[in-house]
């Protein structure tokens, strides 16, 4: 076993006797932390300490994620340019704001034969949106709808590889 002490030092490769020994001379508990690792690596430590430190990171994790709320458009194979563009409205607002937006077609009674019509409306919203949103998924079938689903598109970062490689073309064109 990977041994490594209450200081967080490494301590080597020790027969599990003997690190159990070392933590019942330092008077703390011998914890398993990875037991997949080759060889397994072990830890002297306060285990009430330890479970308290693990919570605490578990928790600021799930703080600081970012819930991604899914909105939803609905439309019919026959919906108005005019009643298409409010909704399409709607959907960039919620891009804009960071959220994604599943686009539905329901078809009613004898629309269902005719799945282009569907095919078109959503070929139409996602070509209005490609601005500010990507297909998450592409429209495909569900029972009675067709649905596509549509994330914003990610933000330029700050910089990168490709800018520094840029910058340096531009000193010495």
């Amino acid at each position: 076993m990977r041994l490594i002490g209450p200081n967080r030092e490494h301590i080597g490769i020790v027969s599990l006797q003997e690190a159990l020994e070392q933590a019942r001379k330092a008077n703390l508990d011998l914890v398993e932390i990875s037991p997949n690792a080759n060889p397994p690596v072990v830890r002297i430590v306060d285990y009430g300490k330890f479970i308290y430190e693990q919570t605490k990171k578990e928790r600021e994790a799930r703080r600081s994620q970012k819930l991604v709320e899914v909105k939803e458009i609905r439309l019919r194979p026959k919906t108005d340019d005019h009643d298409r563009a409010i909704k399409v409205r709607d959907a960039r607002r919620w891009l804009e704001e960071g959220m994604k937006v599943k686009v539905r077609v329901r078809f009613r009674g004898r629309e269902i034969t005719y799945p282009e019509l569907a095919m078109e409306q959503l070929q139409e919203v996602a070509k209005e949106l490609t601005d500010i949103a990507v297909v998450e998924q592409a429209p495909n079938m569900e029972g009675q709808t067709m649905l596509m689903i549509l994330a914003p598109k990610p933000k330029k970062g700050s910089g990168g590889q490709q800018s520094e490689v840029k910058r340096a073309e531009d000193q010495n064109p």
